[in-house]
């Protein structure tokens, strides 16, 4: 690969060497126009880490309530109390969907909801316990950093506490949802009510004290600079080194449709942008063993790019999405686990089946 930028040429020799880059490293990449460079370093660290191989897991959403006292600007899925559409699902409901799901052999439930003043604590601990009970062998990932804290409030006890209660009940694992992006401005403009990002990082850093892995996230496209984009995922990366707690990390495209955050237009991010977000985040948070595309918010053609820009994991199968449908996001609701095993195979990389830690299932050569 020749690399005719002298500024990225000089990353390059750092990603070479194994030198981390700093700020102006990521400003500058994620500011350049020059993809096929970008591509060349990010696959790059990929192959080093992963070779060929690209993860995916048999999973499957359920998202328990769109209720949400919360009403953030960029979010067309939230509802309140008696509008059209608002719904809160039974325990009940929520095991039968699993059940659903168990004929699939998935071994992932992600569950996540918004903030339902009539759900406490005790709702959660009933539908893991009863999951556990019903489904031993499958991982539980669920509730956000958000709904942690909102749990900790209703309940006036610590975030330790909620995710001591869930741990024995059965969590494994916190997705990581509610980041948005850290920056104090963007979050005054876009989701003023939501929990600080000193408080998104603190009940990350709580959980993986307790032996609990999460995921991390950053909302982008909408009201951010490039520049909080960095200190974002800066901060992530901090904690990693502190923890070491964070499984992978998912850049989330935002979804302007039906949504109250009027930024002057109605369209998503260019296939550039998400190229790039996920080639830097291969590059700078080099502590993050794991990027993942999320096939749902880019739709799958663009994720088959995304295979050669540093992106070793796709997510899953899913079964039924909400959240980003609700904003306009234009992928299926599913994938089965041959459509993802296609998918991966004519991006001429490997495709691997693995549980929700990364352990491999099963290499399809």
């Amino acid at each position: 690969m020749i690399i005719e930028d002298k500024n990225i040429l000089k990353i390059a020799d750092k990603v070479q060497c194994g030198e981390r880059l700093n700020k102006d490293d990521a400003i500058y990449l994620l500011s350049s126009s020059d993809l096929p460079s970008i591509a060349f370093l990010a696959n790059m660290v990929k192959e080093k880490i992963h070779n060929k191989k690209v993860y995916f897991v048999v999973n499957r959403h359920i998202t328990h309530t769109n209720i949400c006292i919360n009403r953030c600007s960029f979010c067309a899925f939230a509802k309140s109390k008696g509008d059209d559409g608002a719904y809160m699902l039974s325990c009940d409901e929520v095991i039968k969907k699993a059940l659903e799901a168990k004929e699939m052999n998935v071994c992932e439930l992600h569950i996540v909801g918004g903030l339902n003043p009539e759900l406490d604590l005790n709702y959660f601990v009933e539908i893991i316990k009863k999951l556990r009970e019903i489904m031993p062998d499958v991982t539980i990932k669920a509730l956000t950093a958000v709904e942690v804290d909102y749990l900790a409030a209703k309940h006036g006890i610590s975030v330790y506490e909620v995710l001591k209660v869930l741990k024995d009940a059965g969590l494994s694992y916190l997705p990581g949802g509610g980041a948005e992006v850290f920056s104090q401005r963007v979050r005054k403009a876009v989701c003023p009510e939501k929990i600080s990002a000193d408080r998104w990082l603190e009940v990350h850093r709580t959980a993986h004290e307790l032996g609990i892995p999460t995921n991390a996230t950053i909302l982008y496209g909408h009201v951010e600079t490039i520049e909080e984009r960095v200190d974002h995922m800066l901060k992530l990366r901090e904690l990693q080194d502190e923890t070491g707690g964070f499984m992978a990390f998912i850049p989330l495209a935002f979804q302007p449709k039906n949504t109250g955050l009027n930024i002057g237009r109605d369209y998503a991010t260019t296939g550039c942008d998400d190229l790039k977000m996920l080639a830097v985040s291969r590059l700078l948070l080099d502590n993050f063993k794991h990027i993942k595309a999320y096939w749902i918010n880019m739709g799958v053609k663009l994720v088959q790019i995304a295979l050669h820009f540093g992106v070793d994991d796709i997510h899953g199968t899913v079964v039924e999405e909400k959240i980003s449908h609700a904003a306009g996001a234009n992928a299926k609701q599913a994938l089965s686990k041959k459509e993802l095993i296609d998918l991966i195979i004519q991006s001429g990389k490997l495709p691997v089946e693995r549980d929700a830690f990364y352990n491999i299932v099963k290499v399809y050569n």
